[in-house]
């Protein structure tokens, strides 16, 4: 941890981010490729990375063991590389959404619940959104932030600052989107009560700062309680927002409708939000990013899933 910090506080051209900057460069020579080049090397990357990177496909295996049990083992070997192929293409379409022009495809994109999103607009005291980890994250953000007056974020600085530069620049670009840090929810607060929208991805296992633990897929998941108190201090209106590749190519947005009561009980707020991921993941489940140790925390007593 102590080198982490260390390493996030030198210089940008310091000569131990060398090799990130010359990352970065690959990655921007990449963002050229056309959507379809980007989508067969996708499908080439991941397969690649799924035969390489044993450990990270152990983990995606035990999350569907312990999510789809229905699943036989051939059927659940070849969702683990479609996992892998749809993580690998959304990273490359993230290149795009870094750099590229993102018009395009704001235009063209599937959109549905805007009724909600309006109304949840109209309360004047802003619009937490609740989101996930799927598979077109960053591709994501502009597609979502078009439909927004005021669009903000929250998110975890990487510890490179390089590649965090890169990232955060890239997001920024669109839409003039306002970044917050788990550091910097006072000043969140204020701009969801001055009626801006927040994109908040809370579905990832945070490890001690678990407060409680809500089914996913039937299996307890440790949560946070931060998308209760954010709506309870603000009063925003709370809406869960999905993001998906479609098999067509195209990409599709669903804003649900607004979550009465949100922020009045945070047992019942996890179960709210796990329950429309896990809806979303039924419908396309390649797309989630199985990849993550979404069952890190377990309760009392509980085995171990990993």
């Amino acid at each position: 941890m102590a080198s982490r910090r260390k390493k996030a506080n030198r210089p940008l051209w310091h000569p131990s981010l060398w090799g990130s900057w010359s990352l970065v460069f690959v990655l921007w020579l990449l963002s050229f490729l056309p959507m379809a080049a980007k989508q067969r090397f996708g499908r080439w990357l991941g397969r690649l990375l799924a035969g390489k990177l044993k450990s990270r496909a152990k983990v995606v295996d035990a999350n569907l063991v312990a999510c789809m049990p229905e699943l036989s083992k051939d059927a659940r070997a070849e969702l683990l590389q479609d996992t892998f192929v749809a993580s690998a293409r959304g990273f490359l379409e993230s290149t795009h959404a870094w750099w590229r022009d993102m018009a395009p495809y704001c235009a063209t994109a599937s959109v549905s619940g805007t009724e909600h999103l309006e109304e949840a607009k109209a309360r004047g005291q802003g619009v937490l959104l609740i989101g996930g980890h799927y598979s077109i994250f960053d591709f994501a953000l502009p597609l979502i932030a078009c439909h927004l007056d005021q669009p903000g974020y929250m998110y975890r600085p990487n510890n490179n600052p390089v590649i965090d530069r890169m990232i955060e620049r890239g997001r920024r670009r669109h839409f003039n989107i306002r970044p917050f840090t788990k550091r910097e929810l006072r000043p969140m607060l204020s701009y969801l009560k001055e009626g801006g929208q927040v994109w908040f991805a809370c579905d990832q296992d945070f490890g001690k700062k678990s407060e409680l633990f809500a089914p996913f897929f039937g299996v307890n998941a440790g949560c946070i309680t931060s998308p209760s108190y954010i709506a309870r201090e603000s009063g925003a209106a709370v809406i869960c927002v999905s993001h998906l590749r479609m098999p067509d190519g195209r990409y599709r947005v669903v804003f649900s409708p607004i979550r009465q009561g949100f922020g009045e009980d945070p047992q019942q707020d996890a179960e709210t939000w796990n329950r429309f991921i896990e809806t979303t993941i039924r419908e396309q489940p390649d797309q989630y990013l199985w990849l993550h140790k979404r069952f890190k925390t377990r309760p009392e007593g509980a085995v171990s899933i990993y």
